[in-house]
């Protein structure tokens, strides 16, 4: 391998490197400005957008241990790559790319299993990385919640008995 063609291959392993997933994506007729915008989105994820040439992402795929991707090395191909929250990556990713209605999602690559363009659509219309956090403490409190409602029905239950008795003695 000539020496330009493994300094790339090891600059889009160390891309690959930056987080668990990866997502592929057509970048045909995107203009300058427009990768300059999904860029800037993409920051506030703490993601990057890189253009990256198919035989140098296979090699560097492949470096990777990463499922096979030759069926979706074909045309201009770019990569996103970065952060922690691959929900809110592909909700910016999957809203760029249907604001241009020409680009595309051609694959989504979680661990170590490739996610088809549908189902990236599916993880981008997932709740947000905080809202599922507060939904799982939400979770988490309710059966403390009902364990105090419980505890606390016990000595209403006893003080409207007593009442109950009183009333009944008075009356």
């Amino acid at each position: 391998m000539r020496a330009a063609k493994k300094y790339l291959v090891e600059e889009v392993t160390n891309h690959l490197s930056k987080s668990d997933y990866v997502f592929l994506a057509n970048y045909d007729r995107i203009t300058v400005g427009e990768v300059s915008d999904l860029r800037d989105r993409l920051s506030a994820e703490k993601a990057e957008f890189h253009v990256v040439k198919n035989s140098i992402l296979k090699a560097a795929a492949k470096s990777r241990g990463l499922p096979d991707l030759d069926s979706y090395l074909n045309g201009p191909t770019a990569i996103v790559v970065g952060g922690q929250n691959p929900s809110g990556v592909a909700k910016i990713v999957q809203k760029f790319f249907d604001e241009k209605t020409r680009p595309v999602v051609k694959v989504g690559i979680l661990g170590d299993r490739a996610i088809d363009a549908g189902k990236v659509k599916e993880l981008a219309e997932l709740p947000s990385l905080e809202v599922l956090q507060a939904q799982l403490l939400g979770l988490f409190t309710q059966p403390a919640q009902s364990l105090v409602r419980i505890l606390n029905a016990i000595p209403s239950s006893v003080v409207n008995v007593l009442q109950a008795k009183v009333r009944q003695a008075e009356g």
